[in-house]
Order: C-alpha cells, then sequence, then structure tokens
C-alpha cells in the first residue's frame, strides 16, 4: 500500500483477526496490536463466562484501540477488534479518523468449526449467533474491504494485501 494506514481486522469471534493480523501486518511491514488485549478483564470475564459484552463494556474497549490506532496514524499498523456494529466503527474512527477496515468474513459452518478447535480461547462457540446478530457488515462510505476466510491463512493474507491495495488507487 502507497500510504501508512491503520488497519482494523474486524469479524465475528473465530473469522481469523488474531491470526490474519499478524500475518497482514508482516506483509505491510508495520506493527501489529491484539485487540484483545485491550479488554479490561471483567470484559474477559463476562464473555469467558458466556455472557455477550453490552455496548456500555465496549466502550472503553474501543476507545483503547482506537487510542492505539491515532498514536500509528501516519505510521501505520494493524489492530484486531470485532468492530461488528457500525456505531462501533464510528468510535474508532473518532479516535483513529483514517483507519481502514478489513471484514474477514465467511460461512457460519466453517467458522463455528474453527471456533471449535481453538485452544484456550475465552469466547466461547455459543456467543457465535449472538455475534452474527449482531454483525453490521461494511457500509458503501466505510474505508476498507471484506475478505473471505476460506483456506489457508496465507492465502487470505495475500487475499486481504490485494484488496487494500485495490482500495488504495
Amino acid at each position: 500500500m502507497s500510504t501508512p494506514h491503520v488497519i482494523v481486522v474486524m469479524g465475528v469471534a473465530g473469522t481469523g483477526k488474531t491470526t490474519i493480523g499478524p500475518l497482514l501486518a508482516a506483509e505491510l511491514g508495520v506493527p501489529y496490536a491484539e485487540g484483545d488485549d485491550f479488554h479490561p478483564a471483567a470484559n474477559i470475564a463476562k464473555m469467558s463466562a458466556g455472557t455477550p459484552l453490552d455496548d456500555a463494556d465496549r466502550w472503553p474497549w474501543l476507545d483503547a484501540i482506537g487510542q492505539w490506532a491515532h498514536g500509528r496514524a501516519g505510521l501505520g499498523g494493524v489492530v484486531s477488534s470485532s468492530a461488528l456494529k457500525r456505531a462501533y466503527r464510528d468510535r474508532l474512527r473518532s479516535e483513529a479518523p483514517g483507519a481502514v477496515f478489513l471484514h474477514l468474513s465467511g460461512d457460519r459452518s466453517l467458522i463455528e468449526e474453527r471456533m471449535a478447535g481453538r485452544q484456550g480461547h475465552f469466547m466461547p462457540t455459543a456467543l457465535l449467533d449472538s455475534q452474527f446478530a449482531t454483525l453490521q457488515p461494511l457500509e458503501d462510505d466505510e474505508a476498507g474491504v471484506a475478505v473471505d476466510v476460506s483456506g489457508a491463512p496465507e492465502e487470505i493474507t495475500q487475499r486481504a494485501v490485494a484488496a487494500l491495495r485495490r482500495l488504495d488507487n
């Protein structure tokens, strides 16, 4: 990409944000930040118990991610965040206006299968339905692209890089 954007890798749980994010960052030569690391302990405890977060839980988390992205403005970076609702992406953009979103999307059954195979992650498969119910895909006026998550992580990353480059032109 010709300009050093901050890319927010978004999507429902299990789409590969934590896998694709670092691969994308390495490909672009910028740092990666794991969005889950910005959650307060109370949020992780709530999700671990199978309880979806509400918006009040999400605002401080989104603000922290947005502040990281703001600090990387003009330098580039990749950060993961589910960013399922337009309001959440607007909140991130309020901190980091130049953020570009990479929506990892795919078939629910594939995502559920991948989630079931994960080790040591706090997000249970039971919350996948609430994630899909909450998801508001990127709108035409939002800077970003959607990329299908079928295939190997390296293939997904290459599709993402190509889509982001097209967005830049």
